[in-house]
Protein backbone atom coordinates (compact mmCIF):
# COMPACT_ATOMS: atom_id res chain seq x y z
CA UNK A 1 0.00 0.00 0.00
CA UNK A 2 1.06 3.41 -0.76
CA UNK A 3 -0.16 5.23 1.93
CA UNK A 4 0.10 8.86 3.43
CA UNK A 5 -0.66 11.10 6.33
CA UNK A 6 -3.07 14.09 6.05
CA UNK A 7 -3.45 16.70 8.69
CA UNK A 8 -4.36 20.11 9.56
CA UNK A 9 -2.98 19.72 13.19
CA UNK A 10 0.70 20.60 11.86
CA UNK A 11 -0.84 24.36 12.08
CA UNK A 12 -1.87 24.19 16.13
CA UNK A 13 1.47 22.88 17.01
CA UNK A 14 4.70 24.48 17.67
CA UNK A 15 7.49 24.13 15.27
CA UNK A 16 9.59 21.91 17.09
CA UNK A 17 6.84 19.62 17.76
CA UNK A 18 5.71 19.37 14.11
CA UNK A 19 9.34 18.38 13.55
CA UNK A 20 9.23 15.75 16.21
CA UNK A 21 5.89 14.79 14.29
CA UNK A 22 7.21 14.62 10.86
CA UNK A 23 10.26 12.50 11.90
CA UNK A 24 8.30 9.83 13.43
CA UNK A 25 5.72 9.70 10.89
CA UNK A 26 8.73 8.88 8.45
CA UNK A 27 9.89 6.37 10.71
CA UNK A 28 6.46 4.42 10.88
CA UNK A 29 7.30 3.92 7.28
CA UNK A 30 4.51 6.22 5.98
CA UNK A 31 5.14 7.71 2.50
CA UNK A 32 3.91 11.29 2.59
CA UNK A 33 2.96 13.67 4.86
CA UNK A 34 0.03 16.18 3.10
CA UNK A 35 -1.15 19.56 5.00
CA UNK A 36 -3.74 21.97 4.10
CA UNK A 37 -3.32 25.71 3.73
CA UNK A 38 -6.48 27.88 5.81
CA UNK A 39 -5.48 30.45 9.27
CA UNK A 40 -2.01 28.76 9.72
CA UNK A 41 1.57 28.57 8.19
CA UNK A 42 1.96 29.61 4.66
CA UNK A 43 2.29 26.39 2.69
CA UNK A 44 5.69 26.23 0.88
CA UNK A 45 7.29 27.84 3.97
CA UNK A 46 5.72 24.42 6.02
CA UNK A 47 6.60 22.41 3.07
CA UNK A 48 9.77 23.06 3.31
CA UNK A 49 10.24 22.97 7.40
CA UNK A 50 8.93 19.38 7.01
CA UNK A 51 11.21 18.99 4.08
CA UNK A 52 14.21 20.16 5.96
CA UNK A 53 13.24 17.67 8.68
CA UNK A 54 13.24 14.25 6.97
CA UNK A 55 15.18 12.35 4.56
CA UNK A 56 12.61 10.30 2.11
CA UNK A 57 9.25 11.31 2.65
CA UNK A 58 7.39 13.01 0.20
CA UNK A 59 5.69 16.77 1.10
CA UNK A 60 2.97 17.53 -0.27
CA UNK A 61 0.52 20.82 0.05
CA UNK A 62 -3.33 19.49 0.00
CA UNK A 63 -3.82 22.27 -0.75
CA UNK A 64 -1.75 25.40 -1.55
CA UNK A 65 -4.34 27.76 -2.28
CA UNK A 66 -4.68 29.85 -6.02
CA UNK A 67 -6.04 33.07 -3.70
CA UNK A 68 -2.56 33.72 -1.46
CA UNK A 69 -0.05 33.94 -3.96
CA UNK A 70 0.34 35.00 -7.88
CA UNK A 71 0.99 31.92 -10.45
CA UNK A 72 5.21 33.73 -10.68
CA UNK A 73 5.40 32.94 -6.41
CA UNK A 74 3.87 30.04 -6.68
CA UNK A 75 5.93 28.56 -9.32
CA UNK A 76 9.54 30.23 -7.93
CA UNK A 77 8.10 28.69 -5.08
CA UNK A 78 7.97 25.39 -6.35
CA UNK A 79 10.74 24.98 -8.24
CA UNK A 80 12.99 25.98 -5.28
CA UNK A 81 11.69 23.37 -3.16
CA UNK A 82 12.05 20.76 -5.85
CA UNK A 83 15.33 21.64 -6.88
CA UNK A 84 16.28 21.57 -2.84
CA UNK A 85 14.85 17.93 -1.79
CA UNK A 86 14.46 16.19 -5.82
CA UNK A 87 11.45 14.05 -6.02
CA UNK A 88 9.91 14.83 -2.95
CA UNK A 89 7.94 17.84 -3.03
CA UNK A 90 4.31 17.65 -4.46
CA UNK A 91 2.51 20.57 -5.38
CA UNK A 92 -0.95 20.64 -4.65
CA UNK A 93 -3.01 23.83 -6.04
CA UNK A 94 -6.96 24.24 -5.04
CA UNK A 95 -9.21 26.89 -3.98
CA UNK A 96 -11.52 29.80 -5.16
CA UNK A 97 -10.33 32.29 -7.05
CA UNK A 98 -12.42 35.77 -7.51
CA UNK A 99 -14.67 36.22 -10.53
CA UNK A 100 -16.87 34.44 -12.58
CA UNK A 101 -16.07 31.59 -14.73
CA UNK A 102 -13.28 30.15 -12.29
CA UNK A 103 -12.20 27.01 -14.60
CA UNK A 104 -11.21 29.69 -16.75
CA UNK A 105 -9.61 31.87 -14.25
CA UNK A 106 -7.95 28.40 -12.69
CA UNK A 107 -6.64 27.67 -16.53
CA UNK A 108 -5.10 31.14 -16.61
CA UNK A 109 -3.09 30.90 -13.54
CA UNK A 110 -2.18 27.62 -14.49
CA UNK A 111 -0.82 29.38 -18.02
CA UNK A 112 1.17 32.02 -15.70
CA UNK A 113 2.82 29.31 -13.73
CA UNK A 114 3.97 27.77 -17.42
CA UNK A 115 4.66 31.01 -18.26
CA UNK A 116 6.93 32.20 -14.93
CA UNK A 117 10.72 33.50 -16.50
CA UNK A 118 13.16 31.81 -13.81
CA UNK A 119 16.47 31.02 -13.46
CA UNK A 120 15.98 28.52 -10.71
CA UNK A 121 17.61 25.65 -12.51
CA UNK A 122 15.69 22.79 -11.63
CA UNK A 123 12.60 20.86 -13.10
CA UNK A 124 8.69 22.22 -11.91
CA UNK A 125 8.00 19.58 -9.27
CA UNK A 126 4.82 17.05 -9.97
CA UNK A 127 1.78 19.48 -9.66
CA UNK A 128 -1.83 18.14 -9.23
CA UNK A 129 -5.62 19.86 -8.38
CA UNK A 130 -8.17 19.38 -6.08
CA UNK A 131 -10.45 18.36 -8.36
CA UNK A 132 -13.81 16.63 -8.11
CA UNK A 133 -15.92 17.09 -10.81
CA UNK A 134 -15.81 16.22 -14.70
CA UNK A 135 -14.19 19.53 -16.04
CA UNK A 136 -11.87 19.62 -13.15
CA UNK A 137 -10.64 16.17 -13.32
CA UNK A 138 -10.46 16.95 -17.39
CA UNK A 139 -8.32 20.19 -16.69
CA UNK A 140 -6.07 18.09 -14.08
CA UNK A 141 -5.14 15.55 -16.62
CA UNK A 142 -4.54 18.10 -19.77
CA UNK A 143 -2.82 20.34 -17.99
CA UNK A 144 -0.98 19.24 -14.38
CA UNK A 145 0.29 15.80 -13.20
CA UNK A 146 -2.93 14.48 -11.97
CA UNK A 147 -5.64 15.00 -9.27
CA UNK A 148 -5.97 15.37 -5.42
CA UNK A 149 -9.67 14.21 -4.74
CA UNK A 150 -10.72 15.27 -0.74
CA UNK A 151 -13.73 13.93 0.67
CA UNK A 152 -14.96 11.30 -1.83
CA UNK A 153 -15.65 7.51 -1.66
CA UNK A 154 -13.56 5.15 -3.63
CA UNK A 155 -16.48 5.66 -6.59
CA UNK A 156 -15.55 8.61 -7.00
CA UNK A 157 -11.77 7.14 -7.11
CA UNK A 158 -12.72 5.06 -10.20
CA UNK A 159 -14.34 8.04 -11.62
CA UNK A 160 -11.15 9.72 -11.54
CA UNK A 161 -9.16 7.34 -12.37
CA UNK A 162 -11.09 7.05 -15.74
CA UNK A 163 -10.75 10.53 -16.10
CA UNK A 164 -7.10 11.20 -15.35
CA UNK A 165 -6.01 7.99 -17.49
CA UNK A 166 -3.41 5.22 -16.54
CA UNK A 167 -0.65 7.87 -16.45
CA UNK A 168 -2.08 10.46 -13.89
CA UNK A 169 -1.07 10.45 -10.96
CA UNK A 170 -3.90 10.18 -8.44
CA UNK A 171 -3.69 10.64 -4.58
CA UNK A 172 -6.99 11.10 -2.91
CA UNK A 173 -7.40 11.92 0.52
CA UNK A 174 -9.48 9.26 2.93
CA UNK A 175 -10.93 10.20 6.59
CA UNK A 176 -11.19 7.85 9.13
CA UNK A 177 -11.77 7.28 13.12
CA UNK A 178 -9.95 4.69 14.48
CA UNK A 179 -12.02 5.19 17.80
CA UNK A 180 -15.35 3.17 17.82
CA UNK A 181 -17.12 7.13 17.74
CA UNK A 182 -19.08 7.46 15.26
CA UNK A 183 -19.96 10.71 16.48
CA UNK A 184 -16.87 12.67 15.36
CA UNK A 185 -17.41 11.12 12.21
CA UNK A 186 -20.78 12.26 11.38
CA UNK A 187 -19.79 15.82 12.97
CA UNK A 188 -16.95 15.85 10.31
CA UNK A 189 -19.00 15.25 7.19
CA UNK A 190 -21.44 17.94 8.41
CA UNK A 191 -18.86 20.46 8.63
CA UNK A 192 -18.35 20.17 5.04
CA UNK A 193 -21.40 19.44 3.98
CA UNK A 194 -22.90 22.80 5.42
CA UNK A 195 -20.15 24.79 3.91
CA UNK A 196 -19.18 23.65 1.11
CA UNK A 197 -21.06 23.84 -1.99
CA UNK A 198 -18.51 22.06 -4.56
CA UNK A 199 -18.48 19.23 -1.97
CA UNK A 200 -22.49 19.00 -2.14
CA UNK A 201 -22.44 19.25 -5.89
CA UNK A 202 -20.13 16.26 -5.94
CA UNK A 203 -22.33 14.52 -3.33
CA UNK A 204 -25.17 14.93 -5.44
CA UNK A 205 -23.04 13.45 -8.65
CA UNK A 206 -22.38 10.46 -7.12
CA UNK A 207 -26.00 9.93 -5.96
CA UNK A 208 -26.83 11.46 -2.65
CA UNK A 209 -30.23 12.60 -2.49
CA UNK A 210 -30.98 16.60 -0.92
CA UNK A 211 -32.57 14.13 1.49
CA UNK A 212 -28.86 12.76 2.32
CA UNK A 213 -27.43 16.12 2.69
CA UNK A 214 -29.63 17.87 4.39
CA UNK A 215 -30.33 14.53 7.10
CA UNK A 216 -26.33 14.16 7.68
CA UNK A 217 -27.71 10.47 6.66
CA UNK A 218 -25.47 7.65 7.68
CA UNK A 219 -24.96 6.06 4.34
CA UNK A 220 -23.36 9.27 3.71
CA UNK A 221 -21.46 9.71 6.52
CA UNK A 222 -20.05 5.58 6.10
CA UNK A 223 -19.64 6.75 2.39
CA UNK A 224 -16.67 9.22 2.99
CA UNK A 225 -15.42 8.57 6.64
CA UNK A 226 -14.76 5.04 8.31
CA UNK A 227 -15.11 4.25 11.85
CA UNK A 228 -12.86 1.25 13.35
CA UNK A 229 -9.38 0.16 12.49
CA UNK A 230 -10.44 -2.74 10.25
CA UNK A 231 -12.37 -0.56 7.98
CA UNK A 232 -9.61 2.14 7.84
CA UNK A 233 -7.97 -0.97 6.15
CA UNK A 234 -10.32 -2.05 4.21
CA UNK A 235 -11.14 1.81 2.76
CA UNK A 236 -7.70 2.44 1.80
CA UNK A 237 -7.42 -1.19 0.36
CA UNK A 238 -10.64 0.15 -1.60
CA UNK A 239 -9.32 3.32 -3.19
CA UNK A 240 -6.31 1.51 -4.28
CA UNK A 241 -8.36 -1.16 -6.13
CA UNK A 242 -10.51 1.49 -7.37
CA UNK A 243 -7.17 3.12 -9.31
CA UNK A 244 -5.40 5.30 -6.41
CA UNK A 245 -1.72 5.88 -6.82
CA UNK A 246 -1.57 6.68 -2.84
CA UNK A 247 -3.70 7.46 -0.51
CA UNK A 248 -3.48 10.19 2.07
CA UNK A 249 -5.23 9.63 5.81
CA UNK A 250 -6.62 12.03 7.76
CA UNK A 251 -6.73 10.39 11.17
CA UNK A 252 -9.94 12.39 12.93
CA UNK A 253 -9.22 12.84 17.12
CA UNK A 254 -6.73 14.19 19.75
CA UNK A 255 -3.74 12.25 20.52
CA UNK A 256 -2.66 11.73 16.78
CA UNK A 257 0.41 10.62 16.75
CA UNK A 258 -0.65 7.44 19.35
CA UNK A 259 -2.98 6.64 16.22
CA UNK A 260 -1.11 7.73 13.74
CA UNK A 261 0.84 4.63 15.36
CA UNK A 262 -1.67 2.45 15.08
CA UNK A 263 -2.44 3.03 11.38
CA UNK A 264 0.97 2.50 10.33
CA UNK A 265 0.39 -1.53 12.06
CA UNK A 266 -2.76 -1.14 10.11
CA UNK A 267 -0.95 -0.44 6.71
Amino acid sequence: MSVGIWTFAFDEQPVGEVVEAAREIEELGFDSIWFGEYRGREAFTQAGLLLAATRRLTVATGIARFSERSPHAAAAAGRTLAEAHPDRFVLGLGGHLPGDRPLRRITEYLDGMDAADLSVPAAPPRRVLAALGPRMLELAATRTDGAHPYFVPPEHTAIAREALGPKGYLAVEQTVVLDPDPGAAREFVAGYVGLAAHHRANLRRLGFTDEDLTDVSDRLVSAIVTVGEQAAHDRIRAHLDAGADHVCVQVLGDGLREKWRVLAGLV
